[in-house]
């Protein structure tokens, strides 16, 4: 890559556009230590000093950049090596400029600069929030089917999925965002990426302004959107398969099933307005991660912490659990030979916290007689599949695991236990 890099410098316009493409291709193969060991602040000055030196145009830097960033984000991953680069100062400067220019606007630079930025740049200031917002919404609300439109689209929504500055007012996309995935509802008009990644950009809005849960749940009905996608996507899946095995299709689709766990942890984490039939979107999750669980270990282990991070929820009730066989699929999981790390501290945290909140006594009387009831049924089942052998077998990790990852896991081993 640094080779290619080089190449630029002594090629033509044309010539450098070829080479680019060569180097998107290879960005799509890096893994994520790979993909940060390569694009460095240096690697970002470099790109900057070449921009003003003329010697790379701006057309042929955004489509390199862009790709930096589509594949960071597509990955689920970040990096803030652009963000403290002098290139993110010289992006914001030719965005607002462009943005004040009357005469002679090129309205598709502007769109190129504000996806480019966002894509490499996920926490924008207020200023510039309120110029990338619009601008790339305007785009996103197209509703022409043809291929060229889908794939405009796509990468609109893609960007604002990694949006997660708190200056971004609600006035500048509520409106819109409903739009597009009402549209699509209806009319079924975005790829599965962009259709995920339009409900991400919701979801990490709601981190910030809470009044958008009812919305997300009784407007545009996120639960039932999300089940029916894992499902779809699950479907298709060869899930024999291995990661490295897979197709450039199949991959992103192995990537867009991430991404929707990664919506689903914040879902299942920050929202109040649970209901009863989310246990059935538990249910998604859980099938996903058994079937993912002989290849893909980085699914699996997605899987559970969106579990943990349910737990963490008080509104979501512990017999949910229990109904979308969640505490079954943590079980299965901790029993495998081939557990990693990973899985067994987010393993042991999710009992943890199942523990603490089947603990928690209820004022109302008829919700305390239901939490009795689930937690002698959890009880029930982690003594029939073996909890206490599985349990004391992580005994000698418990030390390791409360010193370098989660200080509240208790040595006494008790404390994961749960008694009527």
């Amino acid at each position: 890559m640094k080779k290619l890099l080089y190449e630029l410098e002594h090629c033509s316009t044309d010539e450098q556009r070829q080479k680019i493409e060569e180097m998107n291709e290879l960005m799509e193969e890096m893994g994520k230590e790979e993909f940060k060991s390569v694009f460095t602040k240096e690697w970002f000055k470099r790109i900057n000093q070449m921009i003003e030196d003329k010697i790379l145009s701006w057309e042929n830097a955004i489509l390199l950049l862009k790709h930096v960033g589509y594949c960071q984000t597509l990955k689920c991953f970040y990096d803030f090596a652009f963000k403290y680069s002098f290139l993110s100062d010289r992006f914001q400067e030719m965005i607002i400029e462009e943005k004040m220019m009357i005469e002679e606007k090129d309205e598709k630079l502007l769109v190129d600069l504000c996806e480019c930025y966002l894509l490499l740049n996920r926490w924008p200031s207020s200023e510039m929030s309120s110029i990338i917002a619009p601008c790339i919404l305007k785009v996103a609300l197209k509703k022409e089917e043809n291929e060229e439109t889908q794939k405009e689209v796509e990468m609109a929504l893609l960007a604002l999925s990694n949006f997660r500055s708190i200056n971004v007012l609600k006035e500048l996309f509520i409106n819109e965002i409903k739009e597009v995935i009402q549209y699509h509802q209806k009319h079924h008009n975005l790829t599965q990426l962009a259709y995920q990644s339009a409900w991400e950009f919701f979801l990490n809005r709601s981190h910030f302004d809470h009044s958008l849960e009812h919305v997300i749940v009784n407007e545009v009905h996120f639960e039932r959107e999300a089940i029916r996608e894992l499902e779809e996507l699950a479907k298709w899946m060869n899930w024999k398969k291995k990661e490295e095995e897979m197709s450039k299709e199949e991959a992103n689709e192995v990537n867009i099933i991430k991404r929707w766990l990664h919506a689903l942890g914040i879902f299942f984490r920050l929202f109040r307005l649970w209901k009863e039939e989310f246990a059935e979107l538990i249910g998604s999750v859980a099938h996903v991660c058994r079937a993912a669980r002989e290849n893909n270990k980085e699914i699996s282990n997605w899987c559970i912490c969106s579990f943990r991070d349910a737990t963490e929820n008080g509104n979501v009730r512990v017999d949910s659990l229990l109904k979308g066989r969640a505490i079954d699929v943590v079980l299965e999981e901790i029993h495998r030979q081939t557990l990693n790390k990973n899985i067994e501290y987010h393993s042991l945290d999710f009992f943890f916290s199942i523990s603490r909140r089947a603990k928690e006594k209820k004022k109302d009387e008829m919700e305390e007689v239901k939490r009795k009831a689930a937690k002698r049924k959890v009880f029930e089942k982690l003594e029939e599949e073996g909890y206490e052998d599985t349990i004391t077998s992580f005994h000698e990790l418990f030390n390791f695991f409360s010193t370098q990852f989660y200080y509240q896991l208790s040595l006494n081993i008790f404390d994961y236990f749960i008694y009527v």
